[in-house]
């Protein structure tokens, strides 16, 4: 089921005036007030390992999202009727974050284009999260084959820099360390970046290190693109304080200006 995070609820209960809204509101005043806050939808596919994240990596995500004040957060999934995007929620959703992994090639072609269409011309921010990067919706925005030079299990930790300290997204971030046990190498078959916003050192279990961008923006037609490298889903990478900010920072920067 779709549901807003925030209040635990779904969409409909809140619609209809339940959980944090106030009793004496009209079904028409909740409502409005609904659609008129800012909304990101958290997807992903559903196969990450329980043990690491229970309520999945969009739960993760979403729960590190609760201090983005004002703004609805929604977790959706490809399980969900519509592939989790029915149209009026897709056409509500002023960011989409994006995990995949093993489910890529079930993503129906239609709902890609529909994605697209939302960042390119509609403005719509999208956000793709490490092996996210073969998503049929990351490869469509970008036009390239999205490959990296190498993909290894051979990794313990990955220290990750800010390279862009202007940048929003690296707002409030410092260097730090996270458990990470597969490594993407450079370089990345993509268009150039606008910006790379961090880099990363990932520790290697012979004793070598491997330096590797981990974050890129650019701006896809109207929308605005973060591609986040770190992520792994059998690291607890989603819960570190560090990498919540840099969720936070995205959504905030990639939403379209109103």
């Amino acid at each position: 089921m779709i549901r807003n995070v925030v209040c635990g609820l779904s969409l409909m209960a809140v619609a209809m005036g339940a959980g944090c809204q106030s009793n004496s509101a009209t079904t028409g005043d909740v409502a409005q007030k609904v659609q008129s806050k800012p909304c990101v939808v958290v997807w992903s596919e559903g196969t990450a390992p329980k043990e690491v994240y229970p309520n999945d990596i969009n739960g993760a995500i979403a729960e590190g999202l609760k201090d983005l004040k004002g703004w609805d957060v929604v977790v959706a999934g490809i399980d969900d009727p519509e592939q989790g995007l029915p149209d009026d929620l897709l056409n509500r959703a002023d960011v989409l974050i994006w995990w995949g992994h093993k489910r890529h090639d079930q993503v129906k072609d239609e709902l890609v284009a529909k994605i697209v269409k939302r960042v390119k011309e509609d403005g719509m921010g999208f956000i793709s999260l490490h092996s996210s990067h073969f998503a049929k919706p990351n490869k469509a925005l970008m036009g390239t084959p999205c490959t990296w030079g190498a993909y290894l299990g051979d990794s313990t930790t990955l220290k990750v820099t800010v390279s862009d300290p202007k940048h929003p997204i690296a707002k409030g971030v410092k260097e730090f360390t996270v458990e990470h046990n597969e490594r993407y190498s450079d370089p990345y078959a993509v268009p150039a970046a606008e910006s790379v916003v961090f880099e990363g050192v990932a520790s290697l279990k012979d004793g070598g290190v491997d330096p590797s961008k981990q974050g890129f923006t650019w701006h896809v037609g109207k929308g605005k693109f973060f591609y986040f490298q770190v992520g792994h889903e059998t690291n607890p990478i989603f819960f570190d304080a560090n990498v919540k900010k840099i969720m936070i920072n995205a959504v905030k920067w990639a939403a379209p200006e109103k």
